[in-house]
């Protein structure tokens, strides 16, 4: 309700879906209220659980592929596709309903082909949308109001310490429930926005460890527009025309990359390591192999053939293509260099 009295008007053909979701939100409250009540008289059971793994990247760099993966070890938790659309029901009311969520999951992601089935790991982006005032998805829902929900979505601009304080109780709520759903297991949480947050996530996490997965930036910047124009299309209830999409993409990758490199400089091979995609797609239980012994994470001769059996399912798993980088090439060369340069990746001709 906040979010949409400052965010103005909705476009006609959409103000359905806007109705929508208050009616499920009303309809859903009694049930809401009694998972709150069982959340809370459960909670302190998990208050022991070691630290969270966070997958960092920007968007269309290979997290979801390394997600996917990982996610296949049983001594992970993840988020799953009911937490993240019932963020406050998923416990109850979710398990009651998973027959007929489980139809109404869609066949693909709207970016690209990637499966979404009952286990698919997802992004609590979604889920933190639905559950705080502060998500870049409300700049995908309310595009006319674009760079000031983005900006404090990502980078948290403007919000004082008390928006902050509340953003992380709730997120630290949300992780106590998906360890309540799936106890024992330490989390593996993958969100491209904390890319740009690692430190308030150490802060918080003073053990977690980090896993940050970069590829070549001229497919990342030509897999992006896709990606916003994706989005718009599934979820803008406003107009979206007036969003300069290239800049977007340029500056947040600048501003993600410095943040992370700052935030990360001091932490010790035990709890971070960087990779690259292409790598990831050459010789991926290689490459998981030494993220279990870099970050010491026990379990992976035990997980080998899980995560065999998965990469397996997606052998003929084909990506987007994408049209060769056109005008905007010169500006990835001037304003992404460091991190061709940083990472070795042949700059564009």
């Amino acid at each position: 309700w906040r979010i949409w009295r400052a965010a103005g008007g909705v476009r006609r053909d959409r103000r359905h879906v806007l109705a929508g979701a208050f009616a499920a939100a009303l309809g859903r409250l009694p049930f809401s209220l009694l998972e709150r009540a069982f959340v809370a008289a459960r909670r302190k059971t998990v208050r022991n659980a070691p630290a969270p793994v966070f997958i960092l990247g920007h968007w269309r760099s290979g997290t979801t592929h390394l997600y996917n993966i990982l996610s296949r070890a049983d001594h992970f938790a993840y988020v799953s596709p009911y937490a993240t659309a019932l963020p406050w029901d998923f416990l109850l009311l979710g398990r009651a309903l998973e027959p007929l969520l489980r139809r109404k999951l869609p066949a693909h992601r709207y970016i690209d082909r990637v499966a979404v089935e009952a286990t698919s790991p997802q992004e609590d982006e979604i889920a933190l949308a639905n559950m705080t005032p502060l998500s870049f998805y409300h700049a995908l829902y309310f595009p006319e109001r674009f760079h000031d929900y983005f900006a404090r979505g990502i980078f948290f601009d403007g919000v004082d310490d008390a928006g902050r304080a509340a953003w992380e109780e709730k997120l630290r709520y949300f992780y106590d429930k998906l360890l309540l759903a799936q106890p024992g297991r330490r989390l593996l949480i993958k969100n491209p926005v904390y890319t740009a947050r690692p430190a308030m996530l150490r802060r918080m996490w003073p053990d977690a460890k980090f896993i940050h997965i970069h590829r070549n930036p001229v497919k990342v910047f030509l897999s992006m527009r896709n990606f916003y124009r994706s989005l718009f299309d599934a979820f803008a209830l406003q107009d979206a025309d007036g969003v300069d999409i290239d800049e977007v993409i340029l500056s947040t990758y600048e501003r993600m990359m410095e943040r992370l490199r700052a935030e990360t400089a001091d932490l010790p091979p035990g709890r971070f390591i960087e990779l690259r995609f292409d790598d990831l797609q050459a010789d991926p239980l290689g490459v998981i192999a030494q993220i279990y012994r870099q970050l010491d994470l026990s379990g992976f001769e035990d997980a080998r053939p899980a995560f065999a059996a998965y990469l397996d399912s997606v052998r003929d798993y084909r990506k987007n293509r994408y049209a060769r980088a056109d005008e905007a090439t010169h500006k990835l060369v001037a304003r992404w260099r460091p991190y061709f340069e940083q990472w070795g990746y042949d700059l564009p001709v």
